[in-house]
């Protein structure tokens, strides 16, 4: 496994249990009221550009709430995004690569890293109509059936054939603060659970599963690979308050279809309905 992605993984595991313990400290916050993206070199128009992409990244993390991005508010917000930064850094993402030549050096892609607080944020989010999600965030067991072809299976801890899956969805949680964990073979084995099975299991059921898994609960889905669409056709369940809540994407990678799941089930969570 890449050493950035073992990186990304344990960090989203630490920033979802400080998360998962109860209600946020003092500690908690700072980590819940940062964001990071992409951008090459350090100019300040770069910069400007990251500032805006970090700042819709802050909001849903704080909220849980994706529908806030497309807000008709949020273009004059994005136009002062970084009015609302109270400390950014950067890392070069090439470290230890020497530059070859001046062009280089304005075209290393580096890490931009925000920080934010709640005075500055809340009342951004309380003028969308929103406010910051501060209880537990609980651990997801991810219940997935997987199929490609005549190749199918059911996600689980120990299938080698699930490696990038399992880290996908670890750098998916990453920027939610949220945690996954995955049932190990032997656990599906013993409930009945297959990727056939697993796409219309009952989700009390399935959240029983979850705590033997060491989560919360579960968010179960199935993602089936079509040519005609030109991507993956995911489709996500998860459980709360005596609903279940389901959602779709067609059309994309699995990065970006565990990235909806995540996404969906921080907003059920945090009491913003449906995704």
């Amino acid at each position: 496994m890449p050493q950035f992605l073992r990186l990304a993984l344990v960090l989203g595991g630490l920033l979802a249990l400080c998360a998962a313990s109860g209600p946020a400290t003092a500690a908690d916050i700072d980590d819940l009221y940062q964001s990071q993206t992409i951008v090459t070199g350090q100019g300040e128009p770069n910069r400007e550009a990251g500032f805006k992409i970090c700042l819709d990244a802050v909001l849903v993390r704080v909220s849980g709430d994706q529908r806030l991005l497309a807000r008709p508010e949020m273009t004059a917000l994005r136009d002062k995004a970084g009015s609302f930064v109270t400390g950014f850094r950067y890392r070069d993402r090439m470290e230890g690569i020497p530059v070859h030549d001046e062009q280089g050096t304005h075209d290393r892609p580096h890490d931009l890293f925000c920080q934010y607080t709640p005075t500055t944020i809340d009342p951004v989010l309380s003028s969308l109509g929103s406010k910051p999600w501060l209880t537990e965030r609980p651990r997801l067991a991810v219940f997935l059936a997987t199929e490609q072809g005549i190749r199918h299976f059911a996600l689980d801890a120990d299938d080698e054939r699930g490696e990038l899956m399992r880290e996908s969805f670890g750098n998916a949680a990453l920027p939610l603060a949220m945690q996954v964990a995955f049932p190990r073979a032997a656990l599906l084995s013993q409930a009945g659970l297959d990727d056939k099975t697993l796409r219309d299991a009952d989700m009390a059921k399935l959240d029983t599963v979850a705590t033997k898994a060491g989560a919360d609960q579960a968010l179960a889905g199935s993602i089936v690979w079509s040519d005609k669409e030109f991507g993956w056709i995911a489709d996500w369940r998860l459980a709360m308050g005596g609903k279940t809540y389901s959602w779709q994407v067609r059309g994309v990678s699995f990065d970006e279809a565990f990235r909806v799941a995540i996404r969906g089930a921080a907003q059920v969570l945090s009491g913003n309905g449906q995704p």
